[in-house]
């Protein structure tokens, strides 16, 4: 009878000891929870963004092109009020490799959150095309022009959003309250922009995950090159210009002059954590 060697046991545990501890050392104690909320996050964006533009593109009298660019703005000011303060709120992996590349996120976080972007766009795409079927494109993107007209479009709009995003999530001089509408507007806009010529994603997940499930991969390396090259632009030159150092100028109304003072107060004694954690509600 074969018996099991007890020191080979001792160093299995041994081993898983010393990962989960290795785990715990590099990430914090409610990372975990950040990751599952990224996960519902993108899956929630994916879900009413590509639904809504695959109706749009079956017929345009149940929801028409407008409506397919406001219900993607509006998906992600819900979307950043209701996990912003657990997750961020990235929702995709370009914000995520733009941030850490300005060092206002960990590198060591990112692969983990690109995986639950990707994870909740595929899942999502897959539910869409269970439910629209037969509608064979569930929410893809391709250029409608020039590869090279599409990926210029993805740059400069991503690159927008992205400038606009980092004002307000890592600028204690920006009003948090506003951010959720302002990330989402300017996604809604550039979307509308974007839309004829590229698709407006701004995100390779949104690509991804409606590309891999509906089996269409027509220059899909735009919508892979074009957000990350806009967002990593973005990041950069905002936080070239920005003074973080400098007094608040009067460019506020009066009104805000004691939200601002509390509302830096508080974030000066919060730990530095993810920068988009700036973006929920605060009381």
């Amino acid at each position: 009878m074969a018996t099991v060697d007890p020191e080979m046991n001792n160093s299995v545990e041994n081993s898983k000891f010393y990962l989960v501890k290795l785990f715990q050392e590099h990430y914090p104690s409610g990372f975990l929870r950040k990751v599952v909320a990224e996960v519902i996050a993108t899956y929630l964006l994916v879900f009413v963004t590509c639904g809504a533009a695959a109706i749009s593109a079956s017929d345009e009298h149940k929801v028409s092109k407008l409506g397919a660019s406001v219900a993607g703005g509006l998906i992600v000011t819900v979307m950043i009020y209701a996990v912003g303060h657990i997750s961020g709120a990235h929702m995709n992996p370009a914000v995520t490799t733009a941030f850490a590349a300005v060092l206002n996120f960990p590198w060591k976080q990112v692969p983990f959150y690109a995986a639950a972007q990707l994870t909740g766009a595929i899942s999502a795409s897959f539910t869409l095309k269970v439910l629209l079927n037969p509608i064979k494109h569930v929410g893809t993107t391709s250029p409608s022009g020039t590869a090279v007209q599409a990926l210029i479009m993805e740059i400069v709009v991503t690159f927008s959003m992205m400038f606009l995003t980092s004002a307000v999530a890592t600028d204690t001089k920006a009003v948090g309250e506003l951010a959720g509408i302002a990330v989402g507007s300017a996604v809604c806009i550039t979307s509308i922009l974007a839309g004829p010529v590229s698709g407006g994603s701004m995100n390779p997940a949104r690509t991804l995950g409606p590309a891999i499930a509906s089996q269409y991969y027509k220059g899909i390396w735009v919508y892979l090159v074009g957000p990350v090259t806009g967002t990593l632009l973005g990041a950069w030159s905002y936080n070239l210009i920005h003074a973080a150092d400098k007094p608040v100028q009067a460019i506020s109304p009066r009104s805000f002059s004691f939200k601002l003072r509390r509302m830096r107060s508080i974030e000066e004694q919060a730990p530095n954590k993810d920068p988009l954690d700036a973006l929920y509600v605060k009381g």
